[in-house]
């Protein structure tokens, strides 16, 4: 009889610890420190030569997040995990450690702006051509690749409008025509979704968000098999971007209730999409457990959950949008997402606020949009919330 393997609460408590404490403490403890020391020159030689496996200067490696990236392996089903001082950082550094010079890079039209903002300002200097494509049509992407194409990247479930890749079918495209796949998973979590299985290349986490799941850190995440991940922890070392020692431990902590978190989110996420999508004030709402969603079917087969994330549009224009938000007291007017508290904003004025109004209608940024990120509090306060921003209208 085969060993049936730990479920995700047991492999998010126990996942990557273990097995690698070096005292009796029940928890990892901050390794707060810059470089690490060698009793002798022979233990330095061997270390030098491989030999020896252990952290030399904190740059290259803390044993507090090389705890935290056990345990990304383990959720995940990856083989390696590299941590970042923040989710941009590491979309940023892989991009850089991945991209030759002239290359080509496929993505997606609903993505993170910072994301896209890098690519329009930072890689066009590198000669990297873009292409951007619709996020679920697959003939796009069999169309947009190229005998250069490096890298398909995507967020799946997308923002704002929470798009769902079929990452099984994206990743037979892609590997036919020798281009690696990207999932920034951030939103999904390997509680929903565990892009690795489905074929994808890379995963990456804005840690930022559910992973650590209180809004009390920064770090971002990639992983992958370990030929892969290699490159991007070699870029790591060199460009800088390194997660410090204590938000490390906080990301551990944070991981170890993951799915549970991650029950509560996906409920309140359900419950209040299918309350939005009836109330008489709005005009549409873009959440992937709903049949309405243009990727029900995709989320429905592929996820396990829908997360906590829904995005909507209010019957109203940008003005009334803002009594909206501003009535609501329950929820704080935060950018972010995955947090236990709920947060709420205005998606024109809190990430587009730079762009002209035409601009924003080209990126589909809607005066009404709002984005709510369901925490895990009770269901009846967060509708009797959502009541009051209605009621501001």
């Amino acid at each position: 009889m085969s060993k049936r393997p730990p479920g995700d609460s047991t492999r998010a408590v126990h996942g990557g610890e273990r097995a690698h404490q070096q005292s009796d403490a029940v928890t990892t403890p901050i390794y707060q420190t810059a470089t690490f020391w060698f009793p002798n020159a022979e233990e330095l030689k061997a270390y030098q030569e491989g030999r020896l496996d252990r952290e030399e200067y904190g740059r290259y490696g803390n044993p507090t997040w090389r705890a935290v990236e056990r345990k990304l392996c383990e959720l995940e089903g990856a083989e390696q995990a590299v941590l970042f001082a923040s989710g941009m950082c590491a979309a940023t550094t892989l991009f850089l450690a991945l991209l030759p010079r002239g290359s080509h890079l496929v993505v997606t039209s609903d993505c993170y702006r910072r994301t896209r903002q890098f690519i329009e300002q930072y890689l066009t200097r590198l000669d990297i051509e873009t292409t951007v494509i619709d996020p679920s049509d697959l003939k796009q992407l069999e169309d947009a690749l190229r005998d250069d194409t490096t890298l398909f990247f995507t967020e799946s479930p997308t923002n704002p409008y929470l798009r769902v890749i079929d990452v099984a079918r994206a990743a037979e495209i892609c590997h036919r025509r020798g281009t690696a796949l990207v999932i920034d998973s951030t939103l999904a979590t390997p509680v929903n979704h565990q892009a690795l299985a489905d074929g994808a290349d890379y995963v990456l986490h804005s840690a930022t968000k559910y992973l650590g799941g209180h809004n009390d850190l920064l770090a971002g995440a990639v992983v992958g098999s370990a030929s892969r991940i290699a490159p991007v922890r070699q870029a790591l070392g060199v460009l800088g971007g390194v997660i410090d020692a204590h938000a490390a431990w906080l990301l551990l902590r944070g991981l170890k209730t993951l799915a549970l978190r991650m029950a509560r989110h996906n409920e309140n996420g359900l419950r209040i999409a299918s309350w939005l999508e009836g109330h008489p004030r709005v005009r549409q709402v873009w959440y992937p457990g709903l049949a309405s969603h243009p990727d029900h079917k995709v989320a429905s087969s592929t996820m396990r959950g829908f997360g906590g994330v829904i995005t909507f549009e209010l019957d109203a224009d940008l003005e009334s949008t803002f009594r909206f938000t501003n009535a609501c007291e329950l929820a704080y007017v935060a950018p972010s997402m995955g947090g236990v508290e709920t947060l709420i904003e205005a998606v024109a004025l809190m990430s587009f606020w730079d762009r002209t109004p035409e601009e924003r209608a080209r990126l589909g940024i809607k005066d009404g949009l709002i984005r709510l990120s369901c925490g895990i509090e009770d269901y009846d306060d967060l509708v009797a919330d959502l009541e009051k921003g209605f009621a501001a209208l």
